[in-house]
């Protein structure tokens, strides 16, 4: 193992492959080699310790990135700095002790050379483009991000809707996540989610389908597919957002990861909807970091017989969650007006559908290919509200387009 060293040298060469987002701190941008110092020293922290770790945290925020790896390196914390940032002796020995083992220089470069391979960029809480949000986490905050996509998805001013829940979903919740996604997103609102199975899957690929803007946070490196059959959702997630991990290239997905990766779904979203959840479901601690950051929270119910939504009636129970039926509903949780028609009405076939895709259908022929522009005629739709309304169907199975045009597959017609 090859003893990690900080050089404004060293950073210079590691650095010159990786994109990175254009600084500044406070309106006065670093000289180039100071920030590349800077980086090269978030990207170092980022590969010593794991998400979240306060004592790393409470030294980088007092001394800056580099002097707190300085320090880090020297093996040593004085009592009086120590005490000055409000670590106690047993603390700094435990963060020292933590840190040591990782301090090795082929862990940092494997996780540049990675990032470069997969054209990721990193970004800081030195760059302009770092999520407000994360700001509230304090200390806990991470040491850097690194993105894959289009890193201004992460600075965009439009508002940010968490969108969480189970892996092992029912039709039922996938149905809604879609809809409920697939609303907002065509609308402007950021969707944000961990690109699991289940709920969260559903609302990245409901986004996608409206055209809308999308966010996955991962708990492994980027330059990992995680689940790997989302693969494919995640490069497309990719191509018009960003797939976003504070863990370096490399890393893979664990247990705690997880868990912290939670926190940063809730900091940067301006709200957390939980559209199904068991008892112990993972999706109760991304609301749990919401509610200790004051975001506000949401939680869809379900039916009262479904183990699948106990999670969310006990949000709504124990913790004050707003019951979240509509996008209206979301919307006002966000603080917008959002005049929509309501988010699933039954149709005569007991099947879920909104007010748009209603309409559409109406507008489908089973056997006749129909072009958007006659669907919209038909339902009295604009073109953009139709086609959105369309992709939802296709996600849903319950219309296909050939390349000629749009039918209403049998088996959902109404009966």
């Amino acid at each position: 193992m090859s003893r990690l060293t900080l050089s404004s040298t060293v950073a210079r060469e590691r650095m010159a492959a990786l994109g990175t987002r254009e600084a500044g701190h406070g309106g006065e941008p670093y000289d180039e080699t100071e920030r590349s110092l800077r980086a090269y020293a978030c990207v170092a922290w980022s590969c010593l310790v794991e998400p979240g770790d306060g004592g790393a945290g409470r030294l980088i925020a007092a001394l800056g990135p580099v002097r707190a790896l300085e320090v880090a390196l020297a093996g040593q914390i004085g009592a009086s700095m120590a005490e000055s940032i409000g670590l106690t002796a047993r603390e700094t020995r435990d963060a020292l002790a933590r840190w040591s083992p990782r301090m090795d220089q082929g862990s940092v470069d494997a996780a540049l050379t990675s990032a470069a391979r997969v054209g990721a960029t990193l970004i800081t809480p030195d760059d302009d483009g770092w999520p407000a949000g994360l700001r509230d986490l304090d200390i806990h905050a991470p040491v850097c991000l690194w993105a894959r996509g289009t890193p201004a998805a992460l600075d965009q001013i439009a508002p940010s809707l968490a969108v969480v829940g189970a892996r092992a979903a029912t039709g039922y919740g996938e149905h809604v996540a879609m809809e409920l996604s697939a609303e907002l997103a065509g609308r402007g609102v950021r969707i944000v989610s961990g690109a699991a199975y289940g709920i969260d899957g559903a609302a990245h690929r409901a986004a996608l389908a409206a055209e809308g803007s999308t966010l996955a946070l991962l708990a492994g490196g980027v330059d990992r597919a995680y689940p790997a059959g989302h693969t494919d959702l995640l490069a497309r997630i990719a191509a018009s957002g960003a797939v976003v991990s504070e863990v370096p290239c490399g890393s893979a997905p664990t247990k705690w990861r997880f868990l912290q990766r939670n926190r940063l779904i809730a900091a940067i979203s301006d709200a957390t909807v939980v559209v199904e959840a068991g008892w112990r479901s993972g999706s109760l601690n991304t609301a749990g970091h919401a509610a200790d950051l004051g975001r506000p929270l949401g939680a869809v119910p379900g039916p009262i017989t479904s183990a699948a939504s106990a999670g969310c009636h006990r949000l709504l129970r124990e913790f004050d969650a707003r019951c979240i039926t509509s996008a209206d509903d979301a919307a006002e949780l966000l603080g917008i007006g959002l005049p929509t028609q309501a988010l699933i009405e039954v149709d005569e076939g007991g099947r879920y559908r909104s007010a748009e895709s209603s309409r559409v259908a109406d507008a489908l022929s089973t056997r006749a290919r129909r072009r958007v522009d006659d669907v919209a005629r038909r339902s009295g739709m604009s073109v953009g509200d139709v086609a959105n309304a369309l992709g939802m169907m296709r996600l849903a199975g319950e219309a296909d387009d050939d390349g000629t045009g749009w039918r209403l597959l049998p088996s959902t017609a109404r009966s």
